[in-house]
């Protein structure tokens, strides 16, 4: 009769050893898996700090051109604060080389606005 509880006892106790290793290795591939590249339908999205005034006209100077880029999906522009935020495929474009082009294009004066990772707890960089 003990030989018996003690079987069923030793059997349980590694079942249970078993499932639990086996939740445990789940439960670590789903938190530290590869993360995965970027694709034809990943958005990403930059802003852009203008640190000159800016008219209305400016503005949709601004837009027209980051609108007609290769890659750029959709462009938010605030006036008032001199920022710009779009939406572009990175597999298609760079927020840099976009930067770059609109510099050398546009001559004005901007920087890309790169949020800390406080920020990016926080919410959302866009800060219109």
């Amino acid at each position: 009769m003990k030989k018996n509880i003690l079987k069923k006892t030793i059997l349980y106790t590694l079942s249970a050893f078993a499932i639990l290793s086996i939740a445990l290795a789940i439960h670590l591939y789903m938190v530290i898996k590869p993360k995965k590249q970027a694709d034809d339908t990943t958005l990403s999205m930059a802003r852009f700090d203008f640190k000159q005034p800016l008219t209305s006209n400016d503005a949709s100077k601004i837009s027209k051109w980051l609108s007609t880029q290769q890659g750029v999906n959709n462009v938010l522009f605030n006036e008032e604060s001199g920022i710009a935020v779009f939406s572009f495929y990175p597999v298609k474009a760079s927020a840099d080389i976009i930067l770059n082009k609109l510099v050398a294009s546009l001559n004005y004066k901007v920087e890309r606005f790169i949020p800390d990772e406080k920020s990016i707890k926080n919410g959302c960089p866009a800060g219109f």
